[in-house]
């Protein structure tokens, strides 16, 4: 057996392809835990008494995020952190992942707060996907994720903004970001891959400053690292992603990454070095408040509402 790159003494049951290490299962569990601290570090994400609230759908991602942060709060005893779930709706999929939330932030005893589509927007997702298969739109097009994204979006910005916590955390990893960034470009909106970014300082004041601790983290190590730290959490995909066409950037970048080890890290990194240019180039997009809302929008009208209305759901 291969030993481990760090401690020199366990057998190594992780190789790191991109960084030529070979890791045992302490070792590994460790660097996704420095990393993390790292990031939190390096991008200034929090201070000592800030009150945090952390998005957590059930999965993996969010629920391990969860376990670190809790962790490190633990050394920070100004600081507070509370846990968000936002119910889409989805019959069959959601209460599986809403119990799963709700366990862990029992053993971790972190208040947990739930929203939903219904309460907030008067529908669910699923609703929604029965109405535009029903209404004869251009919106038609539009996939299930596409309604959903903006509707998450502004649930999570939403309660948090009601609770009064200084930062909102989401469990955003790096080859979320990567698909993110490319799926910028397949859709003409370059100038958003501005956004994606691991600490964003809101410029409004009904808008809560996000953070990303899990940036720089790919997503099969935090599978990984769930599974080794015993972590419970929902591993049954969206029936509704399969539509989106991030999948089939996912199933792109997988493949790039089998053959080139790196390439998310690189795709990342180059949409952080190019960030300051588009910041720039995009300075006159000021936000203003929708007309049928008030809440933060770049046009007169916010794309929810947008969206919404042209189904004929008016709020």
């Amino acid at each position: 057996m291969v030993k481990c790159s760090f401690c020199k003494r366990r057998d190594a049951v992780y190789a790191r392809a991109y960084s030529g290490e070979k890791l045992c299962a302490d070792c590994f569990c460790t660097s996704i835990e420095n990393k993390v601290k790292l990031t939190v570090s390096k991008y200034r994400m929090f201070q000592p008494n800030e009150k945090i609230m952390v998005g957590v759908s059930g999965g993996k991602d969010s629920v391990s995020l969860l376990h670190i942060l809790t962790a490190m709060e633990k050394k920070f005893p100004k600081a507070s952190i509370t846990a968000l779930t936002v119910d889409e709706g989805i019959k069959g999929y959601r209460d599986q992942a809403l119990a799963y939330a709700g366990k862990n932030c029992k053993k971790l005893d972190v208040s947990h707060k739930l929203v939903s589509f219904k309460k907030l927007f008067g529908v669910t997702l699923d609703e929604l996907v029965k109405r535009t298969r029903e209404k004869k739109l251009a919106q038609q097009a539009l996939t299930p994720c596409a309604y959903c994204g903006v509707l998450r979006r502004r649930a999570l910005n939403v309660a948090a903004r009601e609770a009064h916590v200084d930062k909102l955390v989401t469990a955003h990893n790096l080859d979320d970001e990567a698909q993110t960034i490319l799926l910028n470009l397949f859709h003409g909106d370059p100038f958003r891959i501005a956004r994606v970014q691991p600490s964003l300082e809101e410029h409004h004041d009904k808008l809560v400053d996000k953070v990303k601790p899990f940036c720089e983290v790919p997503e099969k190590e935090i599978a990984f690292y769930a599974y080794l730290r015993g972590i419970e959490f929902q591993d049954v995909p969206c029936p509704y992603a399969s539509s989106a066409l991030r999948n089939d950037v996912r199933a792109m970048l997988n493949r790039m990454e089998d053959k080139h080890a790196g390439v998310k890290f690189t795709l990342f990194q180059s949409a952080e070095r190019i960030r300051p240019a588009l910041e720039k180039a995009a300075e006159g997009h000021r936000l203003r408040e929708c007309s049928f809302c008030g809440e933060p929008s770049v046009g007169s009208v916010c794309r929810l509402c947008s969206l919404l209305r042209g189904l004929g759901i008016v709020r």
